[in-house]
């Protein structure tokens, strides 16, 4: 982590963090521009654009039509030519009619104008559940992008990384899909540094050492990963946990060197299990660790039916709780 010598820090939430570092970027460069739905006069729905406005005027925060196609389309071009657009889908959910803009062209730019053009863009997504947002407002979309060369995709679970992983997509030459859990939003709290500093894209973080199993999550799941695994070290058992933080590009180095430890893994996540990010992550040690696992590879994710429910008792039952990791993790370890 690349961090300023300023050794002050902040104590934030996640939104406070969102907000502080586009602030920032705002201020710092006048090439940065925020385009969405309701970012302007209204501040956005969290309130995260409050006042931006009157500060940075209509031209660089730019209140856009309902039209998600339009808002990837327009902040396309824009980086094209030369800003740094940071373009905002409302809720991830909203973000389908976008999909060919940023998989048909923003994914693809670098590539078929053999490095000619690249596209500096970010898309800002607050996406999970736990909210009692029904079917249109609780969706993962990690999987649906995760196909695409040429695209990264962050989904951070910290105040400090929020930070240092928006400030790195925002300088990447390349399109970032920049995904917020709205559950961690106020949920979360820590020190954030004060100043510029990033963190690399595609480097994971290893929250918790632990000797006799791996987890692997991201998002939300991450702090109930952490609280699952303090549950089982009461009883002896020794869970190593795994902060993915980029989604793509994957750290298989770290993920690879713990289960070379630990010799089982566990992986969390609330999207959908099949063809998840967990299928993936199981695949690559199946195929470069198999020799070092004393179990099956195990992962624990939503259920192949759409998320979620309004109902609370469906929405507790697409979600994994603590308890219901926990209880994961302790079958591994004894397996």
């Amino acid at each position: 982590m690349a961090v300023v010598s300023n050794t002050s820090s902040t104590v934030m939430n996640n939104v406070e963090a969102v907000r502080a570092t586009l602030y920032e970027a705002m201020r710092n460069d006048d090439r940065t521009v925020i385009l969405g739905e309701d970012v302007g006069a209204r501040g956005n729905v969290f309130l995260i654009t409050k006042d931006f406005i009157k500060e940075f005027g209509p031209e660089r925060v730019i209140d856009t039509p309902i039209a998600e196609a339009s808002i990837v389309g327009i902040a396309v071009g824009m980086a094209m030519e030369g800003l740094r657009p940071i373009a905002e889908i409302q809720f991830a959910d909203f973000i389908y009619p976008s999909f060919n803009q940023i998989v048909g062209e923003a994914a693809k730019t670098r590539y078929r104008s053999n490095g000619e053009y690249t596209c500096p863009l970010v898309i800002r997504a607050p996406y999970g559940g736990g909210v009692r947002g029904a079917l249109s407002h609780s969706v993962s979309v990690e999987a649906l992008f995760y196909h695409v060369p040429g695209l990264k995709i962050v989904a951070p679970s910290f105040p400090a990384d929020v930070k240092g992983l928006l400030n790195a997509a925002i300088d990447d030459p390349d399109p970032v899909l920049f995904l917020e859990h709205k559950k961690t939003y106020r949920l979360i709290k820590g020190e954030v540094p004060d100043g510029h500093y990033t963190i690399p894209l595609g480097k994971a973080n290893v929250l918790k050492e632990g000797t006799q199993l791996t987890a692997v999550s991201y998002g939300l799941y991450v702090h109930w990963a952490l609280e699952a695994a303090a549950q089982l070290q009461e009883s002896g058992l020794s869970v190593e946990v795994i902060d993915l933080r980029s989604i793509r590009p994957m750290d298989k180095t770290t993920i690879l060197r713990s289960v070379e430890k630990t010799r089982k893994l566990l992986i969390i996540h609330e999207d959908n299990k099949f063809g998840g990010v967990g299928a993936e992550i199981s695949a690559m040690v199946a195929e470069e660790a198999l020799f070092h696992l004393d179990a099956p590879i195990r992962r624990l994710a939503g259920p192949d039916v759409p998320p979620m429910g309004y109902a609370l008792p469906l929405e507790e039952e697409f979600m994994s709780s603590p308890a219901e990791m926990a209880q994961a993790m302790r079958e591994l370890v004894e397996f």
